[in-house]
């Protein structure tokens, strides 16, 4: 089964009324010009075993994440003591992927890449703010503040907006950043579930995983492969005050169905449960034992929240899920490979970073543009 770029993952479906197309124009830096700031939030994760508590602690003293009436006093005792009751549960997780969390190197590759393919246009360094863990908000900040630039752009690794990621990353930086020698002009990129080429790299990656599984005769194309869209749960209260979260992870999904152009059986799910109380469902354990009682046999899931591989795709899906599926007679069971910093996916990022630019002042490029007559 081949998927590949359809008319639900093209640039000028983003941006029906213009057509662009650049010609790189190959010139120094302009000396008197500011270069560009990016900087890139992820959630962070411990380097160690011996990191995981206080990683923890930190998680869950955001008022972001541990948010109701008269907690503010009570947050850094309660954080303390969640944090210790977890902790040697989660270390047992983190000591299966390697004893630490893989998330900052890939992060920082990431940024490298990104770096690398924004300076083909235009003068730019990019940085890595962490949440939870090292590198912090504060010492990004301290980063940023060694350089000059006439614009930063700040750009959350979440596909999908909500208050407790995307929201919580960037209000920690507007705290810190509040007490900056030399504030420069920001511009936020909230999401980017729905751009062309974030969807291209995630059809690029499915069919990666669907590579892995051979033809059977009385399946032709591959169409009885489950594809399992599995993104991070929230509780319901955050979703029924407003976030967009649920909706957006479900029109990626759909987004990434037509750009692919699959009509294999497939559904969303949600993993990750941290707390007590209602979560979004079905959970990724649920989907896969109804999937096993209806009798399917072979499955690709896809960790449709994350571009960044971490304990949620390496243990929760790949080890824990992958355990419960074979004891529930799932034949074959596949992971999508994560986008981490695979080209498409770098410039989906660059194109980001790009347009905000642009849209204040033209980048070292020519545009050529042709006009579309809209219909």
């Amino acid at each position: 089964m081949e998927g590949g770029p359809r008319q639900a993952c093209t640039v000028a479906d983003h941006h029906p009324s213009l057509e662009v197309n650049f010609i790189h124009v190959s010139h120094g830096n302009n000396g008197n010009e500011k270069a560009v700031g990016v900087v890139l939030f992820q959630l962070g994760g411990p380097d160690s075993l011996e990191a995981v508590e206080p990683f923890l602690f930190n998680l869950f003293s955001d008022p972001d994440i541990i948010d109701f009436p008269f907690v503010r006093l009570a947050r850094p005792v309660l954080a303390r003591l969640v944090a210790s009751r977890r902790a040697r549960k989660v270390q047992e997780h983190y000591a299966r992927i390697g004893g630490k969390s893989p998330i900052r190197e890939l992060t920082e590759r990431q940024a490298t890449a990104l770096e690398r393919e924004l300076r083909k246009r235009l003068d730019a360094r990019v940085f890595v703010a962490m949440r939870y863990w090292r590198p912090l908000t504060e010492e990004a900040i301290q980063a940023v503040e060694a350089h000059t630039f006439r614009q930063l752009i700040l750009l959350p690794l979440y596909p999908q907006y909500s208050k407790t990621t995307t929201g919580s990353s960037l209000n920690e930086w507007h705290r810190q950043y509040a007490t900056a020698r030399n504030p420069t002009p920001t511009k936020t990129i909230r999401e980017f579930y729905d751009h062309p080429l974030y969807l291209q790299a995630v059809v690029e990656k499915m069919n990666q995983g669907l590579e892995r599984f051979l033809p059977l005769p009385s399946s032709p194309g591959l169409s009885d492969v489950h594809l399992v869209f599995s993104a991070h749960g929230l509780p319901i209260s955050v979703i029924e005050a407003g976030d967009p979260y649920r909706t957006q992870v479900e029109a990626t999904a759909k987004l990434v169905m037509e750009c692919g152009g699959w009509s294999n059986p497939h559904e969303v799910c949600y993993q990750s449960r941290v707390s007590p109380g209602r979560w979004l469902e079905p959970t990724l354990h649920t989907t896969l034992r109804r999937l096993a009682a209806q009798h399917a046999e072979r499955i690709l899931v896809i960790p449709i929240s994350f571009v960044t591989d971490h304990v949620e795709t390496l243990y929760e899906i790949d080890i824990e899920a992958r355990e419960e599926a074979r004891h529930a007679g799932i034949r074959q069971f596949e992971v999508m490979p994560a986008l981490n910093d695979s080209p498409k996916f770098i410039q989906a990022l660059a194109e980001l970073v790009r347009r905000e630019v642009g849209a204040q002042s033209p980048p070292s490029l020519v545009e050529v543009t042709s006009l579309r007559t809209a219909l």
